[in-house]
C-alpha cells in the first residue's frame, strides 16, 4: 500500500511544480520577409534534449508554443523545410517570452546570435504528408511501433490495432515505402521496434497510377509509412516465444527479419490452441510483454487449433527494380456449439424457433503472392501482382430444430446432419503500364486483369423432419450433392489524362470485364436397395453456364490546385448477363444500361484544417441466384427462386469530411456525415405457410434511405519527460430507414442508433500506463408491422486497460472489460466482467521475459448477441475460450549495421 502512496505522491507533485510559459514569435524568410507557414518550433530539455513541446506557426508565420515545465532553461528550435534550423537557449523567468521576428535563411550559415544545427525537428508539414520523427517521442526502449503510434498528437490507436489519424482510417502500412509482409498492417505495427525507426509519415492512400504520376488521391483513407534510421537497415531482428498452461493449452511463435539495404527477408511461423487463427503477431506481442491484448467480451466463437508459417522477401534493385513475394501456409481446426431462440413475426401470426447446433471443421491454406514494378525510364513503369491460393475444407455439423406457435404448441422438429468437403483453387493477376507524357500532369496507363477459380465439392445430407398438426407426418431425406464450378474472368482499363489549362484536367476512363461461370450440381439420392447414392434428383440438380460482359466509361473534368481541389464525373455503365442451364432447360438474357454522375469538392482552410465533399453513385446488378427462375429446393424448409425481371440497384451516397487539428494546443476535432439512398434495391419476398416452409424469391423496391453524423475530439498534455495524457471523445449517430417484406406484405422499419465512446490514457514516466475507457450503445427501432412492437435498449461496456514497469524488470498488465447488453432476453446471460491479467520479469540482459498470463481471470467469458432484422428477433449463445492460465518464455534476437567494439557495443558509423 505504501508504494501506491508513493506512485500517488509523485504524479500529484508534477502538477503541483510545474509551470505554464508561453513563448511568441513571427517565423519570416530573412531576404524577402516573407511570413513562413507551417514551420515548426520546438523546445528541448538542456540536459537530455527530451522534447517538451512544439506546434506550428500559423498563415502569417506568427506562433505561440505553449509548455508545461518545472525547467528554468530550454533549447528552442525553429526549422523550415529547405532552411537552416534556429537554435536559441531561454531563460524561462517571465511569460509570455516574445522572440519577435525569426528570419530563417536558406544557406546553412550562423546567423549572429543563433547557432545552425542538424535537423530533429518532432513534426514536418508537407503539400500531402504529416511527418513525426520518432526520436522526439519518448517511449520505453524496448517498445514497438504500435506503441509509439500511441505517443503522437492527432493519431489513435483502438484496442484492435486500427490505427486512425486526424479521423481518418489508417488502410495501408508500409516499410521505406513497401509492404512489409503481405497487407497485415499489425505485423509491422506490433513487431517493429521503437529504436529503428527514423520517421512516421501518413499520406492520403494513392493507387499505383496516382503515386507515379503525381496525381491526387481519390481516396479518403491514409497510408503509413514507416521508415528505418539509416545504420539499422543493415542487420536482423526477430522473437521467439514459446508458452504452456492450464487444460494443455499451448502456444508457439517466431519471427525473424533480416534487413541488408533494400534487401529484406521475414520468416513467421507459430502454432496455439487459443483462438488465434491465421497469422496475428497479437498473441506472440503480448507473450514478449507489452500492453495486453483486448479480447473483446462475447466474441470469438469456437475453439480453434491452428498453424502457420510463411516467408516475406522484398529488395529494390539499383536499377529501381521492386520485388515483393510472399507466402503463407495456414492449417486450423475449429470446434463450435450454439444455441439460437429465433422469433418469427409475421403479419397474422408469431411463430418460435429453438435450435442446437455443433460444428467441426479442419481447413487447410496455402496463399502466395508477388508484385514485380519495372521503370524503364522516369517516365514508364511496369507492374505485375500476381496471387495465388489454394484451399482445402472438410467439415461436420449436425443441428437439432423445433418451432412452435405462439401458444406454445409444436409445429415441426427436425434434425440434420451433413459431412462437407471443399477444394478451391484461385489464381489472379494484374499487369500495369503507366507512362508519363509531360510535367504538367498528363498521362495514359492500361491495365489487365484476370481472376480464375475453381471450387469443387461434395455433400453428404441426412434430414429427418416431422410435422404436427392436423395433417402430421414424417419426411427423410439423403443425398449426396457433388458440385463443380469454375469462373473465368479477365479484364482491360485504359487511363488518359490531358492538361487543359494549369491544374486543370481532362479524365477519362474505360473498363471492360468479361467473366465466364460453368456450375454444374449434381444430386443424387439414397437408395435403400443399393445402400448407395445412385437416384439421380433432376430437379434439384442443375448444369449451366452464366456469362456477364460489363462496360464502363466515364469523362471528367478535374482542377488540383494547392488548397481548393475540385472534379465531376459522367459515367456509363453497361452490363449483358446470359445464362444457359441444360439440365433444367432454362435460358434468360439481361442487359443494364446506367448512367450516373460522382463529383468531389475538396479544400484545404488552414494547416491540418480541410473540408471534403463528394458525391458518388455505384450500380449493382443482381446475381445468377437472384435471377435464375429456378426452384432451389436443396433445403426443403427454406426454397429460393429467382427472378428474370430484376432491375439493377443504383446508389446514392453524399458524404461531408472536415478536420481540424490545433497544434498549439494539441487538440484536434474531426466531424464526418453521410446519405445513402438507393433506388431499386433487391429485396427478398418470403411466403411461409402453415407448415412453416419458406419460399423466398427477389423484387426492387424504393424507399430505403440512411443518415450518418459523427464526429471525435482528442487532447493531449504533456509537461516534460514526467507525465503524458491522451483523451479521446467520439459520438457517432445514423437513422436508417429500411423497407422490407413479411410473409409478402411490405413494411418499413425506422432506427436510430447513437454511440458516445470515451477514452482517456495516463503515461507516468514510462513507469505506468492507465488507460480507462467507456462506451454507450443507445437504440430504438419501430416497425410498421402491427404486430411487431417498438424495441428500445441500451448497451453499456466499461473498460481500463492498465500496465505498470515498475519495479525494474518486472511488467504487470491488466485488461478489465465490463459489458452489459440490455437487448439480450432474459433465457441468456446480460452481463459479464472480463478480466485478464500478465505479470512477466525481463531476464537475460532483458533479452528474455519469463511472464504468467491468465485468461479470463473471474472465468466470466460469455458469448451472446441478439440480432433484430426486419420481421426476426434472434438470440444466440455459442461455444468461447474459457479461462485458462499459461507460462511463456519469449527471447528477443537482434543486431544492427556495425562492427562490434571490444566493449561488446555496436558502432554505427
Amino acid at each position: 500500500m505504501r508504494n501506491y502512496f508513493f506512485i500517488i505522491g509523485f504524479l500529484w507533485s508534477s502538477f503541483i511544480l510545474a509551470q505554464e510559459y508561453t513563448i511568441k514569435g513571427v517565423v519570416k524568410e530573412k531576404q524577402s520577409k516573407e511570413a513562413l507557414e507551417a514551420a515548426t518550433v520546438y523546445a528541448e530539455s538542456v540536459k537530455d534534449s527530451t522534447l517538451i513541446s512544439y506546434t506550428i506557426s500559423e498563415k502569417d508565420g506568427s506562433f505561440e508554443l505553449d509548455l508545461v515545465s518545472s525547467l528554468d532553461r530550454v533549447n528552442l528550435f525553429i526549422s523550415y523545410a529547405g532552411y537552416g534550423t534556429t537554435k536559441k537557449l531561454l531563460a524561462l523567468k517571465k511569460t509570455p517570452l516574445d522572440l519577435g521576428e525569426v528570419l530563417m535563411e536558406q544557406q546553412m550559415e550562423e546567423l549572429e546570435g543563433v547557432s545552425v544545427v542538424a535537423e530533429r525537428r518532432p513534426i514536418t508539414i508537407k503539400k500531402d504528408t504529416l511527418e513525426y520523427n520518432a526520436d522526439s517521442f519518448k517511449a520505453r526502449p524496448d517498445a514497438n511501433v504500435e506503441e509509439l503510434l500511441k505517443k503522437l498528437p492527432g493519431v489513435e490507436v483502438d484496442s484492435d490495432g486500427k490505427i486512425m489519424v486526424n479521423g481518418r482510417q489508417v488502410d495501408k502500412i508500409l516499410v521505406d515505402g513497401r509492404e512489409f509482409f503481405g497487407s497485415d498492417p499489425k505485423i509491422a505495427t506490433k513487431n517493429l521496434p521503437k529504436e529503428i525507426v527514423d520517421k512516421i509519415q501518413f499520406t492520403t492512400t494513392k493507387t499505383e497510377t496516382e503515386e507515379f504520376t503525381g496525381k491526387e488521391s481519390d481516396s479518403e483513407n491514409k497510408t503509413l509509412n514507416i521508415t528505418i534510421k539509416k545504420g539499422k537497415n543493415r542487420g536482423y531482428f526477430g522473437r521467439l516465444a514459446a508458452g504452456y498452461g492450464t487444460d494443455d493449452k499451448y502456444q508457439l511463435n517466431g519471427m525473424v527479419n533480416l534487413f541488408q539495404e533494400a534487401e529484406r527477408v521475414s520468416i513467421i511461423g507459430g502454432a496455439n490452441n487459443v483462438n488465434n487463427t491465421g497469422f496475428s503477431m497479437d498473441g506472440i506481442y503480448d507473450m514478449y510483454g507489452g500492453p495486453m491484448n483486448r479480447v473483446s467480451v462475447g466474441g470469438g466463437s469456437g475453439i480453434t487449433n491452428s498453424g502457420n508459417i510463411g516467408t516475406n522477401y522484398s529488395n529494390r534493385f539499383k536499377d529501381k527494380t521492386n520485388v515483393r513475394a510472399n507466402y503463407m501456409y495456414s492449417g486450423s481446426s475449429t470446434f463450435n456449439e450454439s444455441k439460437t431462440s429465433r422469433e418469427n413475426i409475421l403479419p397474422d401470426r408469431y411463430y418460435f424457433t429453438e435450435s442446437l447446433s455443433k460444428s467441426d471443421s479442419d481447413a487447410d491454406t496455402h496463399n502466395a503472392d508477388a508484385r514485380f514494378a519495372f521503370e524503364l525510364d522516369s517516365t514508364l513503369r511496369i507492374t505485375m501482382a500476381p496471387r495465388f491460393n489454394i484451399t482445402e475444407n472438410i467439415a461436420a455439423n449436425t443441428s437439432a430444430q423445433k418451432s412452435s406457435d405462439e401458444d406454445g404448441n409444436l409445429i415441426n422438429e427436425s434434425a440434420t446432419e451433413n459431412v462437407s468437403e471443399n477444394d478451391r483453387k484461385s489464381f489472379n493477376n494484374n499487369i500495369n503500364i503507366i507512362k508519363r507524357l509531360d510535367r504538367k500532369g498528363g498521362y495514359v496507363s492500361m491495365g489487365f486483369n484476370n481472376a480464375n477459380n475453381i471450387n469443387n465439392g461434395l455433400m453428404k445430407l441426412n434430414t429427418f423432419r416431422e410435422l404436427y398438426g392436423d395433417n402430421p407426418s414424417q419426411e427423410e431425406v439423403r443425398q449426396l450433392t457433388t458440385r463443380s464450378n469454375r469462373s473465368d474472368g479477365y479484364g482491360i482499363n485504359v487511363n488518359y489524362r490531358k492538361p487543359i489549362v494549369e491544374k486543370l484536367f481532362l479524365d477519362t476512363k474505360y473498363n471492360y470485364n468479361s467473366n465466364v461461370q460453368k456450375n454444374k450440381i449434381i444430386v443424387n439420392d439414397y437408395d435403400e436397395i443399393t445402400e448407395e447414392y445412385t437416384q439421380f434428383n433432376e430437379e434439384l440438380s442443375s448444369d449451366f453456364i452464366f456469362k456477364n460482359i460489363r462496360q464502363h466509361a466515364s469523362v471528367g473534368v478535374n482542377y488540383a490546385g494547392k488548397k481548393l481541389s475540385v472534379g465531376i464525373d459522367g459515367n456509363w455503365q453497361n452490363t449483358q448477363m446470359s445464362n444457359d442451364d441444360k439440365l433444367q432447360d432454362v435460358q434468360f438474357d439481361k442487359e443494364f444500361n446506367n448512367f450516373f454522375f460522382s463529383g468531389r469538392f475538396r479544400y484545404q482552410l488552414e494547416n491540418n484544417k480541410q473540408v471534403h465533399l463528394n458525391y458518388r453513385s455505384n450500380v449493382r446488378v443482381p446475381n445468377v441466384n437472384q435471377l435464375q427462375p429456378i426452384e432451389n429446393r436443396i433445403n426443403p424448409t427454406n426454397i429460393r427462386v429467382g427472378n428474370p425481371d430484376l432491375n439493377a440497384t443504383v446508389s446514392h451516397n453524399l458524404s461531408m469530411y472536415y478536420n481540424n487539428y490545433d497544434w498549439k494546443k494539441k487538440m484536434g476535432i474531426s466531424v464526418n456525415s453521410n446519405l445513402r439512398l438507393a433506388n431499386d434495391k433487391i429485396a427478398r419476398i418470403t411466403i411461409t405457410d402453415e407448415n412453416l416452409v419458406r419460399t423466398t424469391t427477389y423484387t426492387n423496391l424504393d424507399g430505403d434511405y440512411s443518415i450518418g453524423l459523427g464526429g471525435s475530439f482528442n487532447k493531449q498534455v504533456k509537461k516534460d519527460s514526467v507525465y503524458e495524457i491522451k483523451f479521446n471523445l467520439n459520438l457517432n449517430a445514423s437513422y436508417n430507414n429500411n423497407v422490407n417484406f413479411s410473409n409478402g406484405i411490405e413494411f418499413t422499419s425506422k432506427t436510430f442508433n447513437l454511440t458516445p465512446r470515451i477514452g482517456f490514457n495516463y503515461n507516468y514516466k514510462e513507469l505506468i500506463d492507465v488507460a480507462p475507457n467507456y462506451a454507450l450503445t443507445y437504440s430504438n427501432a419501430s416497425y410498421t408491422l402491427e404486430n411487431r412492437d417498438k424495441v428500445r435498449f441500451a448497451r453499456h461496456s466499461a473498460g481500463v486497460r492498465t500496465t505498470t514497469f515498475w519495479p525494474k524488470n518486472v511488467i504487470w498488465g491488466n485488461d478489465i472489460s465490463y459489458s452489459y447488453n440490455g437487448n439480450v432476453s432474459d433465457d441468456f446471460d446480460k452481463s459479464s466482467v472480463f478480466w485478464n491479467m500478465s505479470i512477466g520479469m525481463r531476464v537475460l540482459k532483458d533479452k528474455g521475459l519469463v511472464k504468467l498470463f491468465a485468461y479470463d481471470l473471474l472465468d466470466q467469458n460469455i458469448n451472446t448477441s441478439r440480432t433484430a432484422f426486419g420481421d426476426v428477433i434472434q438470440d444466440n449463445q455459442s461455444t468461447v475460450l474459457k479461462q485458462y492460465f499459461l507460462l511463456s518464455f519469449s527471447y528477443k534476437l537482434d543486431q544492427f549495421g556495425g562492427k562490434r567494439s571490444k566493449s561488446g557495443r555496436r558502432n554505427y558509423n
